[in-house]
């Protein structure tokens, strides 16, 4: 073969393994779109990685001793993403997520001050230098507010940290505004010295404006909070695909930014939030005008009828159409395996059982998605708000466990209450409802679930553990399960 179209094929093939790693993470991202594709989705992102890791490498052509330290920082990062990803239980999934989408905002950060520091300009021509300083200031300014918001979100999620009295009040308005002032002027500054002073001033306004920013938000925004972060930590990565002329990282950044604002603003929808109300607004209801207020240890609640894990055994023996409805209460009693085991008996009594999954079920986007599938529960099985609401009116027994404000029929009627027009699980159409939960207290939106009142509705109060263990051992004394199973 011709040694000149040898070398321009070599030449050539980093573009190629670029071109299928971009494919393959368009794929990924796609495939992560649907429960029964999600994990093989996730395995063609990880390739898709793995390949533009090999693409730069083929491109660069590092030499020997380069690669020592290549292996080493492969390692570093790795080998505790590894670790975590195998020991980190579904409950903390939330909290993973945010510390991973720090880790990104952290990368592009590095790579960034890195280029100003040791290689900014160069001798490149006046109008690329710009714009590469330019990009330095971008992936500084958003990267440093990715990794100091997602930390405080992971710690907030965690229950290290509470939300101080003081970001309730405008002053965190001052605050914010004075740091993006102060990060604002280290952009405008630092084309003209990307080295100096500028860089540090933007660094350090740009990580405390992530901290003022994410701190004051509550628990009941924390998916808004969560996909937008993982917004932010794509266009880091653009930027910083600019500041070192890589395509592959402008292009996937891009898309990954592109995704997490798509399923920001899904997110908002699924609460009747706009994206500014979730950053600037406070709690969820925060500035609402009305909606009765729960309170006091009986929540407010002057009709309401509990029941024993026996009566409700009783109405599942006979119920020929179960749902039930997962919530984080879920999530933290750790219940996902008692909930299938419980699935698997009614199944084997003849019962068509489905879970309805609210978008915002849980502490982030899929959190019941990927808890439900840790306990082997069919995926088909799993059916979205839009679908399952049709479907209650049909339903003999609706159990609802640890969830509160996305079944609160109140967000349907009350035009008064702070939930109005956030679509909720329709519930209470079903003939029956019986409500898992500890006690009466309120959700994040803290008012009174008026479900908790309407005639066909019980409190079973107690941990989701143990009271589906309870149903359990009840329909088994029941002999729920056996004759259909021996047939």
């Amino acid at each position: 073969m011709d040694p000149t179209l040898m070398e321009s094929m070599l030449n050539l093939l980093p573009y190629a393994v670029d071109l299928v790693a971009v494919l393959l993470l368009a794929l990924g991202i796609k495939g992560l779109a649907k429960v029964r594709s999600a994990r093989s989705a996730n395995g063609l992102a990880a390739l898709a990685l793995g390949l533009a890791v090999l693409g730069l490498l083929i491109e660069l052509q590092p030499p020997p001793l380069a690669w020592a330290a290549i292996a080493a920082g492969a390692a570093a990062g790795g080998l505790p993403g590894l670790l975590m990803a195998r020991r980190v239980p579904m409950t903390a999934m939330p909290q993973t997520v945010a510390l991973f989408n720090g880790c990104g905002g952290l990368a592009s950060l590095l790579v960034a001050v890195g280029v100003a520091l040791f290689g900014a300009g160069g001798g490149a021509e006046a109008g690329a230098a710009l714009v590469e300083r330019l990009s330095i200031a971008i992936s500084v300014f958003v990267g440093a507010i990715t990794f100091t918001g997602s930390l405080v979100a992971m710690a907030k999620l965690e229950g290290w940290i509470d939300t101080p009295a003081w970001t309730q009040s405008r002053l965190r308005h001052g605050v914010n505004i004075a740091l993006a002032v102060a990060a604002l002027v280290g952009v405008v500054a630092l084309p003209a010295d990307p080295g100096g002073a500028p860089l540090w001033l933007l660094l350090v306004a740009s990580s405390l404006l992530g901290v003022g920013v994410t701190l004051p938000i509550g628990g009941a925004d924390m998916p808004v909070v969560i996909s937008l972060l993982n917004s932010y930590s794509g266009v880091a990565a653009a930027a910083a695909g600019f500041v070192v002329g890589s395509q592959l990282l402008i292009v996937a950044g891009a898309m990954v930014g592109a995704a997490g604002l798509i399923l920001t603003q899904v997110m908002c929808t699924a609460m009747n939030r706009s994206l500014l109300s979730v950053l600037f607004g406070g709690a969820l209801g925060a500035s609402a005008g009305g909606g009765a207020k729960a309170g006091g240890e009986d929540g407010g609640y002057s009709r309401i009828t509990s029941c024993s894990p026996e009566e409700c055994a009783l109405a599942l023996e006979c119920a020929e159409r179960v749902v039930f409805v997962p919530g984080y209460g879920l999530a933290v009693a750790q219940a996902q395996h008692a909930l299938s085991e419980l699935a698997k008996l009614l199944q084997a009594n003849g019962t068509e059982v489905s879970y309805a999954i609210h978008p915002v079920a849980g502490r982030m986007p899929g959190h019941m998605n990927v808890l439900l599938a840790e306990a082997d529960v069919p995926y088909e099985q799993l059916v979205e708000m839009d679908a399952i609401n049709p479907e209650f009116p049909r339903t003999d027994v609706v159990i609802v466990l640890g969830a509160n404000d996305v079944v609160n029929p109140d967000a349907k009627t009350d035009s008064t209450s702070p939930l109005f027009g956030m679509p909720v699980l329709e519930v209470d159409q079903a003939r029956q409802v019986f409500v898992v939960k500890r006690s009466l207290g309120a959700g994040y939106a803290g008012i009174r679930n008026a479900l908790f009142e309407l005639p066909q509705t019980a409190m079973l109060f107690g941990d989701a553990k143990a009271v589906l263990n309870g149903l359990l051992s009840e329909l088994r004394e029941l002999g729920v399960g056996r004759v259909k199973t021996a047939a």
